[in-house]
């Protein structure tokens, strides 16, 4: 496996997506290795795809060409660990792990006729069975840019392995339904045409909202460039996703709220805390230090991870809480592998000082293992990634339509 260093960091760059460049925290503020991050990613990789099965790893292989990433809390497969699973195997150049989780997802989860066609359910059973069948729309974005990206890694195959093509029907798919939808019937698409946001269920009020954690203006930047029908309206989607976590963080602290209205103001439909700084808002942290990776669009990125940074300094890098109000309050004790992961991402728009911290925290803390590997792992690994500079863009322009005649 070859993975790229970078020896110096240059905050005032045009973005990977232009110069090709990834940067390494690890080896530029820790002084680590190639040997020793090369090795750090394999040892995830294999604990949590290859590990022991009851308390290790969440990738399950089903015979004979399928697999399937477990949710290890609540014994079930969520589209967001498919999509997960699928963006770690093309980064990592698994191919075979990727088709695998692609296969069993397109098997199982991808509605294939109705008022839902080209959506996916984002519950069901390990045997395939959905319990589920609305969607939960960070699954469908992370399953559109992993395609995209197999595409511009591996190629495009026949079939289900036309992995352009199963992108650019998903997308399409996202904007083909009802413009909203008021009742538990009608499904909308998954993005809001006016608001140009992506909602937080395309169904009844859930439609009516967002989560932050959804908003990944930098996918939406390559599907632009990509997409071969909307290409406006996902560059205008980027941009308004960028100005709405602009409002959405909280002004002191950097906090976002779990969901929000599409004004960015916090909301709680549920009675459930949503409008407080939750486990679906940790990963916000990891889309704005990522989106200025790729593009370097706003140097509000910088100010925000700065912002966030300092604010969970001040709480202990090595202590600090879950779960906290917006204004600051801790609302759980507990210091999860997957925020400490998160935070360390945004270190990539950071110009902290505190950055050493809180990378050296990270590398210090061991893999996730037992009931809360799943969502901790998947985002520790993620930050693994995107640490090291191994969370790249493969453009799939610029490789033929198809390039091999099987998989």
């Amino acid at each position: 496996m070859n993975f790229n260093f970078k020896k110096k960091i240059d905050k005032k760059h045009n973005g990977a997506y232009s110069s090709g460049e990834y940067e390494n925290l690890f080896s530029v503020l820790l002084g680590k290795s190639q040997a020793e991050v090369e090795n750090k990613i394999n040892n995830t990789w294999n604990q949590l795809f290859y590990g022991d099965n009851d308390i290790e790893r969440i990738y399950y292989p089903v015979v004979p060409d399928m697999a399937y990433i477990k949710d290890t809390y609540h014994n079930d497969v969520r589209s967001e660990g498919m999509s997960y699973g699928m963006m770690i195997s093309v980064q990592l150049n698994k191919k075979e792990e990727f088709d695998r989780l692609w296969k069993w997802t397109k098997t199982y989860m991808q509605h294939k006729e109705g008022k839902r066609e080209g959506y996916f359910s984002w519950q069901l059973k390990t045997d395939g069975t959905v319990i589920s069948p609305n969607s939960a729309p960070d699954g469908e974005e992370w399953i559109v840019t992993a395609l995209f990206f197999a595409s511009g890694r591996w190629g495009d195959g026949r079939g289900i392995y036309n992995y352009k093509s199963e992108a650019q029907f998903i997308l399409d798919s996202m904007l083909n339904k009802a413009e909203t939808s008021d009742d538990d019937t009608t499904i909308s698409n998954i993005f809001n045409k006016k608001e140009k946001q992506i909602v937080f269920v395309p169904l009844g009020s859930s439609d009516d909202f967002t989560d932050p954690c959804y908003h990944t203006p930098h996918f939406y930047e390559l599907w632009g460039r990509w997409s071969d029908k909307n290409n406006q309206f996902w560059y205008d989607a980027a941009q308004m996703s960028r100005e709405f976590l602009k409002k959405a963080a909280h002004p002191k602290t950097g906090l976002t709220s779990d969901y929000a209205h599409f004004n960015s103001k916090p909301f709680d439909p549920f009675g459930r805390g949503t409008d407080n700084f939750l486990y679906d808002a940790w990963r916000v942290a990891m889309n704005v230090a990522i989106d200025y990776q790729w593009f370097a669009s706003d140097s509000w990125a910088i100010t925000q991870s700065n912002r966030l940074l300092n604010f969970f300094a001040g709480k202990g890098i090595k202590t600090h809480g879950s779960m906290f109000s917006l204004d600051g309050k801790t609302l759980s004790e507990s210091h999860n592998p997957g925020l400490v992961a998160m935070n360390a991402v945004a270190c990539l728009a950071s110009t902290n000082e505190n950055r050493v911290d809180f990378l050296k925290e990270f590398w210090d803390t061991p893999v996730p293992i037992e009931q809360g590997r799943y969502y901790d792992g998947l985002l520790y690994m993620l930050g693994l990634l995107a640490v090291s500079g191994n969370f790249r863009i493969y453009d799939p322009t610029e490789r033929a339509t198809t390039v091999h005649s099987g998989k």
